[in-house]
C-alpha cells in the first residue's frame, strides 16, 4: 500500500513565543520518527505553497485577505491570547494548505493509496471567519472542499480524533448535508464546544465528547458505537482525518489517556470503511500533539497503519 508524505521546512519557519506548545519541534520530532528504516517506502514529497485563493475554500475572501495583511514582517503580532504570527507565518500556512491539496489530488487520482500531511500551525480550531487556537486556516475543511470541487467527491467524511473539539470545521460545516463531521474529544476542555447535542442544520455533525481520565478502552467504544456506524452508512467518497495526537497519556493539554496503539486502531477502523465505500481513499493531516515523545511514536504508529502494517 502505497502511503504519501508531506511536510516543508516552512512548517518550523512559524515561530510561537518561548514555552508555547505548538512548537517547531514538533515537526522535528515527527521527521526524526519517520526516518526509521520501517518508513522506507513512504512517497515523500515537499507541500507545494498554495494561492490565498484555496483558503477561500473554507474561508471567505474577505477573511483571507485579512490574515495575510496581518503578517508581520519582524517580531510576533497576537491574533489571540495564544495564536501569533511571526515572519514565517503566512507562508508556513500556505504550505500547510498545499500539502493538504497535493494529499487530495494524489490520492483522488490513484496515485497514492493515502496520504499523511505533517505540517503546522494546525487548523481544525480556525473557523470561518475566526483565527483561534493557534489555528488560521482549517486545512481539513479545504482539503473536503477542494475533493469536492476539484475532484467531483459527493460526500467526504472527516474525522478529528484530536483531544480539542474542532470547532472550525463544525463552523464551516454546520449547514452542510455533503459533509459528515465527526468528532471525539475531552470534555470539558477548550474551545468549550462539542456536546452530543450540536448536530447541525442536516445531522450531519457527530460529538461523542470523552471525560478527562477515559482510556484507549472508552475511546473505542465511542468510536465503534458513536462514530463508526456514522461514517459506515454516510458512504463517503473521501475520508479526511484531523490527526491530532494530544489525547495521548503524556500530553500535557488535556487528561485522556489514550496511547499510540489507540490511534492505529482507530486509522485501521476507518481504512476499512474508506476500502468499503471510498476505494481505500484517505488523506490525514495533522493537528494537535505536543509532547515530543507522544507525538513521534503516535505518528509512527498512525503512518504505519495507512502503509497496512
Amino acid at each position: 500500500m502505497t502511503t504519501l508524505y508531506l511536510c516543508h521546512p516552512a512548517s518550523l519557519d512559524h515561530a510561537t513565543p518561548h514555552g508555547h506548545p505548538e512548537r517547531p519541534d514538533r515537526i522535528r520530532a515527527i521527521e526524526h520518527a519517520l526516518e526509521d528504516e520501517r518508513f522506507s517506502a513512504l512517497v515523500r514529497e515537499q507541500a507545494p505553497r498554495a494561492d490565498l485563493d484555496v483558503a477561500a475554500l473554507a474561508h471567505p475572501r474577505a477573511y483571507v485577505e485579512a490574515i495575510a495583511e496581518a503578517a508581520p514582517r519582524e517580531g510576533l503580532v497576537a491574533i489571540d491570547s495564544d495564536t501569533v504570527m511571526s515572519p514565517g507565518t503566512l507562508e508556513a500556512v500556505l504550505r500547510s494548505l498545499g500539502a493538504a491539496v497535493q494529499a487530495v489530488d494524489e490520492v483522488m487520482e490513484g496515485k497514492v493509496a493515502n496520504a499523511f500531511a505533517a505540517m503546522r500551525p494546525p487548523g481544525h480550531h480556525a473557523e470561518r471567519t475566526q483565527a483561534m487556537g493557534f489555528c488560521f486556516f482549517n486545512q481539513a475543511a479545504v482539503a473536503a472542499r477542494h475533493a469536492q470541487k476539484r475532484h467531483g467527491a459527493e460526500r467526504v467524511a472527516l474525522v478529528d480524533w484530536d483531544v480539542h473539539h474542532g470547532n472550525g470545521s463544525q463552523d464551516i460545516f454546520w449547514s452542510d448535508a455533503s459533509v459528515l463531521y465527526c468528532s471525539t474529544h475531552q470534555m470539558p476542555l477548550y474551545p468549550g464546544t462539542g456536546a452530543t447535542s450540536e448536530r447541525g442544520d442536516h445531522d450531519t455533525i457527530v460529538n461523542v465528547p470523552l471525560r478527562p481520565g477515559d482510556d484507549g478502552e472508552r475511546f473505542r467504544e465511542a468510536f465503534e458505537h458513536g462514530i463508526l456506524p456514522r461514517v459506515e452508512a454516510f458512504r463517503p467518497d473521501l475520508i479526511v482525518i484531523s490527526a491530532g495526537f494530544d489525547a495521548h497519556w503524556r500530553d500535557p493539554l488535556a487528561n485522556l489517556r489514550l496511547t499510540e496503539a489507540d490511534f492505529a486502531w482507530a486509522t485501521r477502523s476507518l481504512m476499512e470503511i474508506a476500502d468499503r465505500h471510498a476505494k481505500g481513499r484517505i488523506v490525514s493531516v495533522l493537528e494537535g500533539g505536543y509532547d515530543l515523545d507522544g507525538l513521534s511514536k503516535s505518528v509512527a504508529a498512525h503512518v504505519e497503519a495507512l502503509m497496512g502494517r
